[in-house]
């Protein structure tokens, strides 16, 4: 309906500070009007990964909810209805990468003793959340994402409510992806650029009205020298990530500032 309050869904790229625009979020709407909040979770605490456990909270308390946050591919949007203004952050991919490689050496338990290069070979997570990640969240089509959680429920006789992390969706990267990743990248109506998170707060600030408060603490992964050759061979196995990144970058700059803001809402293309 018309006079229905402005709805958000908020893309969270992992380790792009959107944990922190989350916080920010809560500032402005308050806890319960962002999801997640501690009531949407479960006991396997995928509240930010499951797709089928927010389809059940939304169904549940849709009425409460003004802002969508988790690690969602683009087409989740559309999933639960569409008529969501769109927000997204992005960051370098060699940074993010390395990034979330920190993070799971710190603060997983089974990686603590490995070493970043290890890790990043670990198949499950570089294919899953590390392989041109970027490219598969923007161009993700909610057909690919339910035909291989189907897949891996009968292949490994898991529950269907355990297999709706559409994140892990395995994808092939062809041209044809990252172009589709760049017409999902130019639809959202709000793109800030990791490195420049502050300015993407204030024109969000500006540009929403909100009061998203002062800059919060950041939970950063401590930065250790890596070698080039590694630095490469992350920028090489994620080429598309590179060259989805560069377009973002260019749409920021186009429209004018951090934030790049497009115009309505996100489109209803089922195929993106």
């Amino acid at each position: 309906m018309p006079d229905d309050p402005e709805r958000f869904f908020f893309l969270h790229v992992q380790k792009t500070a959107g944990t922190t625009l989350m916080r920010r979020l809560q500032r402005q709407f308050g806890e319960r009007a962002v999801y997640p909040d501690p009531s949407d979770e479960n006991e396997r605490g995928d509240a930010v990964i499951s797709v089928h456990q927010l389809q059940e909270r939304f169904r549940a308390r849709g009425d409460e909810i003004r802002v969508i946050t988790g690690h969602f591919p683009l087409c989740v949007a559309e999933v639960l209805g569409g008529g969501f203004t769109t927000l997204t952050v992005l960051r370098e991919p060699v940074e993010r990468t390395l990034s979330y490689l920190r993070h799971r050496q710190r603060d997983a338990p089974e990686d603590r003793h490995k070493s970043l290069e290890e890790i990043y070979a670990d198949p499950y997570r570089f294919d899953g959340l590390v392989h041109n990640h970027m490219t598969k969240m923007f161009s993700l089509s909610a057909g690919e994402a339910t035909a291989w959680m189907d897949w891996v429920t009968k292949a490994f006789s898991r529950p269907r409510e355990e297999t709706t992390a559409w994140i892990l969706t395995k994808v092939d990267f062809t041209p044809e992806r990252l172009e589709r990743a760049k017409e999902g990248l130019a639809s959202v109506d709000a793109i800030g650029l990791q490195e420049r998170f502050e300015e993407f707060c204030a024109e969000l600030s500006r540009r929403f009205g909100w009061d998203l408060g002062p800059r919060l603490y950041e939970n950063r992964s401590e930065a250790r020298d890596v070698s080039d050759s590694f630095r490469a061979r992350i920028a090489e196995d994620n080429a598309m990530d590179v060259e989805l990144y560069e377009y973002g970058r260019e749409l920021c700059e186009r429209r004018g500032s951090a934030l790049s803001g497009g115009s309505g809402r996100v489109s209803r293309d089922p195929g993106r």
